[in-house]
C-alpha cells in the first residue's frame, strides 16, 4: 500500500469560518491535509492591519478541525510567505481556492514539481456562502473609488499647466479592499476613523469637502496635500467628474447616475490584482510636468466621458489607454518593477481592450476594460448608485 500524498493549502484563517472548514475538507480529499497560516507580522505588513485573533490561536484552530493533519505558522513573508513551509514540508499537492490562484503560485509548484490544483469556492451542502472578504464586507459599507481618467489633474501643480477634469466612479466594497494598491484607501481609512460602518446621510458633495478637509489637515507634518478626486470618488454615487485649474477643489463637479449607462461599464470594467506600492516608493520621482502633457491628459478626460455616455466601447477604450499614456509620460515611476509584466500578461488576453493602474500607480490593480467576457480571477465591480 502506497503512502498518502501530503497536500498543502496557506492562508491566514483570521476570521474562521464555515468557507475556510469546507474548502479543508475538499483539500483533504487529495491526501493528508497540512496548513500553512500567515503569521501576525505578514498579515500587518501585507495587509495594514492587525489580525482578530492572534498567531497561535489561529494555529490552535486550525488545528483543531478534522480535516487538517497538521498545521504551522509560515516563516516567510508577503504573498509567497508559504514557501519556506513548503520547502521544509515537500508536499505532493498544492490546493488553493479559485481567487487565490496567481500565476506566482502556479509557477512555483511547477518549478518543484508540486501538483497545482484549483478548487471552487462553494459552500457546505446546506450552508450559506461564507468568505472573510464578505463578513468583513457586511461589517463596513464604506465606499471605495475608481478613477477613469484624468488621474493627478486633482493637484494643483498639474493643472495650472492646463485645466481639465477627473472621472471617478464610486464603487460598492463587494471584494476586499487592499491598502496601498491605489483605491484611495487612505482616504477611506479617515472616514472610518469618523464613522466605522457607513457614511452619513447628507449631501454627497458637501460630505465630499467635509472629508477633504478632515483628511488634509493643516496639521499635517509630511506636507502632502491627498487630491480631492478621491473624497468625491467615495463620496459622491455613480459616475462624477469634476474640473481643475490650479485649485485643490474643482469648480464644477457632474454626476452621471443613468443605470444604463453605470450598467454598460460595470460589464466592460473590471481588475486585477497585482502587488501593494512597494514601501518607499515614490512614484513622482523623474516626473516631466509641462503643458503639452497635461493638455493630452485633459483631452483624454474629455473623449473618456463623451465615449462613456454615448456607451461607445472602442472610443472609451481609446480615451482610457490615453489617459493612462499620459499619466506615464508625467509620471514615468508609476510603471514600478514587476508592473509591466502584468501589462503583457493582460494585454494579450482575448477581449482586453484597455488597460490602466488606479490611483498614482507603482502596483495594486490593473484596471481592464474588456469587450464581452473577463479574464480569470477577475474582479467584478458593482456602483453604487446612491
Amino acid at each position: 500500500m502506497t503512502d498518502r500524498k501530503k497536500v498543502f493549502v496557506s492562508g491566514c484563517y483570521d476570521l474562521l469560518h464555515s468557507g475556510h472548514v469546507e474548502f479543508f475538507r475538499q483539500a483533504s480529499q487529495y491526501g493528508d491535509l497540512y496548513v500553512g497560516i500567515g503569521s501576525d507580522a505578514t498579515i500587518r505588513e501585507y495587509k495594514h492591519h492587525h489580525t482578530v485573533y492572534p498567531e497561535q490561536e489561529r494555529l490552535f484552530m486550525v488545528k483543531s478541525i478534522r480535516y487538517v493533519r497538521d498545521a504551522y505558522i509560515n516563516a516567510g513573508s508577503g504573498v509567497m510567505d508559504f514557501v519556506p513551509t513548503v520547502e521544509s514540508l515537500r508536499p505532493d499537492v498544492f490546493v488553493v481556492n479559485e481567487d487565490g490562484s496567481t500565476p506566482e503560485k502556479e509557477a512555483f509548484c511547477r518549478e518543484r514539481g508540486i501538483e497545482y490544483v484549483v478548487l471552487r469556492r462553494l459552500p457546505a451542502d446546506g450552508l450559506d456562502a461564507r468568505s472573510s472578504t464578505s463578513l468583513k464586507r457586511d461589517s463596513c459599507r464604506i465606499p471605495t473609488r475608481l478613477d477613469l481618467a484624468g488621474t493627478w489633474i486633482d493637484q494643483p501643480y498639474v493643472s495650472k499647466y492646463a485645466p481639465g477634469w477627473a472621472i471617478t466612479v464610486s464603487l460598492e466594497p463587494t471584494f476586499e479592499i487592499r491598502e496601498r494598491c491605489g483605491l484611495s484607501t487612505s482616504t477611506r481609512n479617515c472616514i472610518r476613523s469618523i464613522w466605522p460602518y457607513k457614511l452619513p446621510d447628507m449631501d454627497p458633495e458637501i460630505l465630499a469637502k467635509l472629508v477633504f478637509c478632515f483628511e488634509n489637515d493643516p496639521e499635517r507634518s509630511d506636507g502632502i496635500v491627498s487630491g480631492a478626486q478621491d473624497a468625491i470618488g467615495i463620496c459622491m454615487p455613480g459616475l462624477v467628474r469634476h474640473y481643475y485649474g490650479g485649485h485643490y477643489w474643482p469648480s464644477r463637479i457632474e454626476t452621471c447616475l443613468d443605470s444604463a449607462v453605470l450598467d454598460w461599464l460595470e460589464g466592460h470594467l473590471c481588475l486585477i490584482p497585482m502587488f501593494p506600492r512597494r514601501p518607499g516608493c515614490s512614484v513622482v520621482e523623474d516626473s516631466v510636468i509641462d503643458r503639452p502633457r497635461v493638455e493630452a491628459l485633459a483631452k483624454a478626460a474629455d473623449d473618456c466621458w463623451e465615449a462613456i455616455l454615448r456607451k461607445d466601447l472602442d472610443a472609451f477604450a481609446g480615451a482610457y489607454m490615453a489617459s493612462f499614456e499620459a499619466q506615464v509620460s508625467m509620471f514615468p515611476a508609476m510603471i514600478q518593477p514587476g508592473v509591466q509584466e502584468y501589462i503583457d500578461r493582460y494585454s494579450s488576453k482575448d477581449g482586453v481592450l484597455a488597460w490602466k493602474m488606479p490611483g498614482a500607480g507603482g502596483g495594486g490593480y490593473l484596471a481592464l476594460v474588456c469587450r464581452d467576457s473577463f479574464p480569470d480571477g477577475a474582479i467584478r465591480l458593482s456602483i453604487r448608485r446612491k
